[in-house]
């Protein structure tokens, strides 16, 4: 099994010494911790020796992980239920929507997955069955990994109940906590008769809900640090349905057709073509930021060049503020460049503008406008009932 490459790191000479060897973009956190507190991707030195002084301190006691970045992946969470015999069954797998590196607590994600191949899902599988058994697991165990193509990398395991277990179960029918916990007490899966993995012909899709509107001065962007304090799950026939019901519960606005806002980081260009040309085709304006305007531009798509805040007014906080942006696509890397955007995400959070800090969520949301308001309403009843005919 392939993990990113990484090491551990007692104190800030070292981390500099192990960050170069890995090579950047890197995860970094503090050992030992739960929903990512203080865990940060990091570019260059000078963010890696900014993170060791301001947020943590290391030292033999309590060193820092270094974590290879696995940019543009998929993640993926994996659940499954094992006995004291060896057996195993997989409860679900879920694909996270949000990119790799978007904490597993705050990315929506789909069960069964909408993109995985099944050449991958076959492999998953057979990793999380191996580690089970490796591990001797009896009850529940979560496994996260991300996938880069068609290669797999494990990210970690946790031989636990995690918080998808409910959503899995609502999804699937299968009351994993229940069996979880009679084979902990002694009662196999064969004799429970629940050895076969139940895959939905339909999607359900997690979506996480944040309390940022709640904050002065909290940055809505997502990261390796879980933000997210509940969710909702919608259920549908395809998974534009699924994700459109999902964003209704969240009470994500679907965005009114009028002008676009785009500003993405260098890495993202490229995935930004198709985003830009489903918003022209779907009748909404363009406006982005000087150096996306000049790669969309380059590309043949139509938009509108607009200052950013530092480059003098007028600016995008300005249109934002005047009412002329109604969707916004924001992506950044780096300290300094999160800092500089911060108004842009702040200002759309206080006048309730739709946006996404992903390219796979703005993806993901324009392919959802087509359920939007439409469609059969379908009980998890009806549902389970199908599954288990």
């Amino acid at each position: 099994m392939l993990q990113p490459r990484n090491r551990t790191a007692r104190n800030a000479d070292e981390a500099l010494l192990l960050a170069r060897e890995i090579g950047y973009p890197l995860v970094v956190r503090p050992s030992y911790v739960l929903g990512g507190r203080a865990m940060e991707v990091v570019y260059s030195d000078a963010d890696l020796a900014r993170y060791i002084r301001d947020a943590v301190r290391v030292s033999e006691r309590s060193p820092v992980l270094l974590d290879r970045f696995l940019d543009n992946a998929i993640e993926v969470d994996v659940d499954v239920v094992a006995d004291a015999e060896g057996n195993v069954l997989v409860g679900g797998i879920m694909e996270h929507i949000e990119e790799a590196g978007v904490h597993s607590g705050d990315s929506s994600c789909s069960l069964p997955p909408y993109s995985l191949s099944p050449a991958v899902q076959a492999q998953l599988r057979t990793q999380v069955m191996q580690l089970a058994r490796a591990l001797k697991v009896n009850g529940l165990m979560n496994t996260q990994f991300a996938v880069q193509g068609e290669t797999i990398y494990i990210l970690e395991v946790n031989p636990r109940a995690s918080r998808t277990v409910p959503f899995v179960s609502k999804a699937s029918g299968v009351a994993l906590a229940k069996i979880a916990a009679r084979c902990m007490a002694g009662r196999s899966l064969v004799e429970q008769g629940t050895t076969r993995e139940v895959v939905p012909d339909y999607y359900s899709v997690k979506e996480a809900i944040f309390p940022f509107a709640k904050f002065q001065n909290v940055d809505p962007i997502l990261g390796p640090e879980m933000r997210s304090t509940g969710e909702v799950m919608g259920v549908g026939r395809s998974f534009g349905a699924a994700f459109a019901r999902a964003h209704e519960a969240a009470g994500i606005k679907a965005p009114p057709v009028g002008k676009a806002f785009l500003s993405v980081r260098d890495a993202d260009k490229e995935r930004l073509l198709p985003v830009a040309l489903d918003l022209l085709r779907r009748g909404y304006g363009l406006v982005a930021s000087g150096g996306t305007a000049a790669f969309l531009s380059g590309h043949g798509v139509v938009c509108e060049r607009i200052n950013k805040v530092l480059e003098g007014r007028p600016h995008i906080v300005d249109l934002i503020k005047n009412g002329e942006i109604v969707f916004i696509v924001n992506t950044t890397e780096g300290k300094q460049a999160i800092a500089d955007s911060f108004s842009i995400r702040r200002e759309a959070l206080q006048l309730r503008i739709t946006y996404s800090t992903t390219i796979a969520g703005a993806r993901a949301l324009l392919h959802s406008l087509d359920f939007r308001g439409q469609g059969e309403v379908l009980s998890l009843q009806e549902l389970h009932q199908e599954l288990h005919a």
